[in-house]
């Protein structure tokens, strides 16, 4: 079996807005990553493939946002323009883990040195400096959700790949260990 070389994320906190979220009044993030977030980080880190992923985290902060509408409120009288707001609650999680894996050694040293961000340039996660080689089977015992990309009978949509035409995403949600750690 060949080797994959895995660099381990972490951070203090994490939010991915799932694609069905407009402007729901909570929304909580997402457990797992899309193809188009897991391209996002590839270009980010300038390597050729992000083979496999897992995350996993300890659990879910509800935290209030303070946002505004996008258009503008006209007070004739007051001679203003206001935007209205609103608070929205996001669950985020907190202490995130993200396994990334790529096929060489190389690649996975040039993304070690590298920090990534979930979605939001706010959710930063850090590298550890050590890689880690498995195999296939190892990765797989790796604690964590992973989304399997590609079309299945067990696929459902989870999105449209804003970086190809976008098309929609569909895959499959896998599940090892217990991801929601409670540390």
């Amino acid at each position: 079996m060949e080797k994959i070389f895995v660099v381990k994320y972490s951070g203090p906190f994490g939010f991915i807005k799932p694609w069905t979220a407009v402007r729901d009044g909570k929304t909580f993030s997402q457990q797992f990553l899309t193809p188009s977030i897991i391209e996002g980080i590839r270009q980010k880190l300038e390597v050729r493939s992000i083979v496999r992923h897992k995350l996993t985290y300890s659990s879910i902060s509800v935290q209030q946002e303070q946002t505004q509408t996008r258009g503008w409120a006209k007070k004739t009288q007051q001679k203003m323009m206001l935007r209205k707001q609103s608070i929205i609650e996001r669950g985020i999680m907190i202490n995130p883990i993200l396994y990334l894996a790529f096929v060489t050694e190389e690649e996975a040293r040039k993304s070690a040195k590298q920090h990534i961000c979930l979605c939001r340039n706010e959710d930063v996660l850090f590298p550890d400096a050590d890689i880690i080689p498995l195999d296939e089977q190892g990765f797989d015992q790796l604690t964590g959700f992973e989304l399997r990309f590609g079309e299945s009978e067990k696929s459902f949509l989870v999105g449209f790949n804003r970086f190809d035409e976008t098309k929609p995403m569909y895959g499959w949600l896998e599940i090892a260990g217990n991801p929601v750690s409670g540390m």
